[in-house]
């Protein structure tokens, strides 16, 4: 079971349409998130506690989880534990995996791959799949809506809790998004928000030129660009290695 799965049973319990049952579940993803990237335990109703440990890993404790005012979360756990009591794994995009288990009823395998949210122009986007598929295959977590989204969810504010709880921001610039107005600028002005609160020597915002194209002063002045051109493979590995060493440097302090 993953999200379309879950999302289709909330929408059933609920009487809601299966696109906002999703946006509900990422709702619930978005506040579990938040909580464990604060510091704060985050409970699962009957299944535990949900906690990050020093190392920026987060784990399951058995112990009872506290009485929950969210009901979105607890209909997601009665789904979860509905779905590993019939034998199924239950995937919950971006946290990890609820697997049954003959001896303890069920065990939780976390997922903690860095997350990059992959902002692009509707003209880029087979080089932005390229890019999704590329950053998923040595080991990251990418987002981005024609891949994360179910039709006819609440997209401009899943995006705001995508970019939120993303480890990084990629910001494609072309010739086809420089000058465009629309949600791509939004997206980077949220990114730029959000990037006010992170510390001062991390990196988050990561431009990426797409072709020969002029990338925003303001921009430019703050941040390094990184080029996938013309040499895909070279431009690609070059911003995976700078990735890799960002989230190696994040775990030693």
């Amino acid at each position: 079971m993953n999200k379309p799965d879950i999302a289709k049973q909330l929408a059933r319990r609920s009487r809601v349409t299966q696109a906002e049952a999703a946006d509900r579940v990422d709702r619930v993803l978005h506040k579990i998130l938040s909580d464990l990237r604060h510091g704060k335990d985050s409970a699962l109703p009957g299944l535990g506690s949900l906690a990050m440990d020093p190392t920026g890993a987060w784990h399951l404790s058995g112990r009872e989880a506290r009485s929950m005012t969210d009901p979105a979360i607890q209909q997601v756990a009665q789904i979860v534990i509905r779905g590993v009591a019939a034998g199924k794994v239950v995937e919950i995009d971006g946290l990890g995996s609820f697997v049954p288990d003959a001896v303890y009823g069920f065990r939780f395998e976390p997922r903690h791959l860095p997350t990059v949210f992959i902002a692009h122009v509707k003209e880029d986007a087979g080089l932005a799949m390229r890019l999704y598929d590329d950053l998923e295959a040595v080991g990251f977590s990418p987002w981005m809506d024609q891949r994360k989204l179910l039709p006819g969810q609440n997209w401009p504010r899943a995006i705001e809790a995508a970019i939120e709880t993303s480890d990084f921001f990629l910001a494609c610039y072309s010739e086809n998004s420089v000058n465009k107005k629309g949600g791509f600028q939004a997206e980077i002005r949220y990114a730029l928000d959000c990037a006010r609160q992170i510390p001062l020597d991390q990196i988050f915002i990561v431009p990426v030129r797409l072709n020969h194209c002029p990338v925003p002063r303001s921009i430019q002045r703050e941040l390094q660009y990184v080029d996938p051109f013309p040499d895909w493979l070279e431009g690609a590995g070059r911003l995976v290695t700078m990735l890799r060493r960002e989230v190696a440097r994040r775990a030693t302090t």
